[in-house]
């Protein structure tokens, strides 16, 4: 292998999201790189119906999405969302900002674009080459080798390489073949009891939208909920969110007439703008949401990234933008390092590094399912946030809100923000004590508290 690294070859096993950005930035080092995806091109056949959660990109996202010069023109197919627009039963609406600042805005983002926009600069790339209809079954993890078959003619392949980049997402083929061969290692999936169901509001007359389109919609109900999404075309992509088992479930909801009754009690307004509500709901599959954690991420020449080592649930909008992330501390381990890296030490140092996060988003991504679904309507809730804005707006270098720092803050490590947000409750519950709104706050008590937090 020559020095410079020209001739050294990665491998990633998935052309989601994650696989064709790891790629970029592999090959902008000088590696030679070839992705690998089960599934057809879906340039030439888009994206199956009711398989996707919308997305919503962050800071952390986009500023993987800058390295790898491809922000401005993911821009393209974004809308912002300044913040969570709470719908109640009787139709009326409020806007709950994300955060204080004019740009503290998440983008939605079609999960089909922005794919087909990253396959797209990958393949623009000299060195890498993409290769569809490839499902993996299987790896030998030490010296980097896969295992395909062509899901058109059933032929089967085998390929090695210097390395090998698992980004086969939250089922992942290489992850099974490390539960079931690397001694000690420790696996986890967690699944809600919760499904989801991803149905749509179409665009109006002329490509209208017939909600609020910079914000995302959200229709909370205790124990579940509904969300909208908007897209560019003008339609919202909903998704719900409900129990599979008990009296208001899945298994609850067995005719039209159930889910037309269903939407027209918990949902009146959103179902007044879904005419197609019962064919989609019984046409697309329900999804699962689970929770994955794993250890350790490597082994041999073959690393986890993204969903294949630490798949969450979509509540914290973390999970492509946890992956891209992921993608930055291989581009700056790569920079240290170089183009010919030892790989397994590097491997091992990637995982040192990103699993204390991915840990900590995953447990935050629960917690927040919790909040969307409970608490945006909880007058005590919406206290403590009134306060930590104050808090913020008054001590921006000493009290920064968990949304903020998760959000809009790539500085903050997850596991950081995790820990500083739990210690802040502390002092918002505090504060909360026999006030009615953040301008009764007790400033010297604030101040007080916060020191403590500095000095804890």
């Amino acid at each position: 292998m020559e020095e410079n690294g020209k001739n050294n070859h990665v491998h990633i096993a998935g052309g989601g999201l994650v696989g064709p950005l790891a790629a970029i930035f592999l090959a902008r080092r000088g590696i030679k790189v070839t992705v690998f995806e089960r599934r057809a091109d879906l340039r030439k056949g888009g994206v199956p119906a009711g398989r996707s959660i919308n997305l919503a990109l962050t800071a952390r996202g986009l500023q993987a999405l800058e390295r790898a010069g491809l922000k401005d023109k993911v821009m393209e197919i974004t809308l912002p969302m300044k913040g969570r627009m709470v719908h109640d039963t009787d139709g009326k609406t409020q806007l709950q900002p994300y955060g204080q600042k004019d740009t503290e805005v998440i983008y939605a983002a079609s999960r089909g674009l922005l794919n087909a926009m990253l396959l797209d600069a990958a393949e623009a790339e000299e060195n890498i080459t993409l290769l569809f209809d490839q499902r993996c079954t299987g790896c030998d993890l030490q010296d980097g080798t896969l295992y395909f078959t062509d899901e058109n003619s059933g032929a089967q392949s085998t390929v090695s390489a210097d390395a090998v980049l698992a980004a086969d997402g939250a089922w992942s083929a290489v992850r099974r073949t490390m539960l079931e061969s690397v001694p000690n290692f420790n696996y986890a999936q967690n699944f809600q009891d919760y499904g989801y169901k991803e149905l749509e509001i179409p665009a109006g007359p002329n490509g209208t939208f017939l909600l609020e389109q910079n914000a995302l919609h959200i229709w909370p109900r205790k124990s579940y909920m509904l969300i909208a999404l908007p897209n560019t075309d003008g339609s919202f992509t909903c998704t719900l969110f409900y129990p599979y088992k008990g009296e208001n479930s899945f298994e609850s909801l067995t005719t039209p007439e159930d889910v037309t009754a269903f939407f027209r009690r918990d949902f009146p307004d959103a179902a007044d703008l879904m005419p197609d509500l019962t064919e989609e709901f019984f046409d697309n599959p329900t999804g699962a949401l689970v929770t994955v954690k794993c250890s350790p991420w490597h082994h041999g020449k073959t690393c986890l990234i993204g969903d294949a080592a630490h798949a969450i649930v979509p509540f914290f909008a973390q999970g492509m933008n946890s992956g891209f992330e992921d993608c930055l501390i291989l581009d700056d381990l790569l920079a240290a390092r170089g183009t010919a890296p030892d790989w397994p030490t590097l491997f091992a140092e990637f995982k040192t590094r990103r699993k204390p996060n991915t840990d900590a988003i995953a447990d935050m991504a629960v917690e927040n399912f919790i909040e969307m679904r409970d608490l945006v309507t909880d007058p005590h809730f919406l206290l403590k946030k009134e306060i930590g804005f104050a808090l913020e707006k008054r001590w921006p270098d000493r009290f920064v809100p968990r949304y903020t720092m998760v959000i809009f803050r790539p500085d903050i490590p997850y596991d950081e923000a995790r820990r500083r947000s739990i210690a802040q409750d502390g002092v918002l519950e505090e504060l909360c004590r026999g006030i009615k709104s953040a301008d009764d706050i007790d400033w010297e008590k604030a101040d007080a508290l916060l020191r403590d937090l500095d000095t804890g």
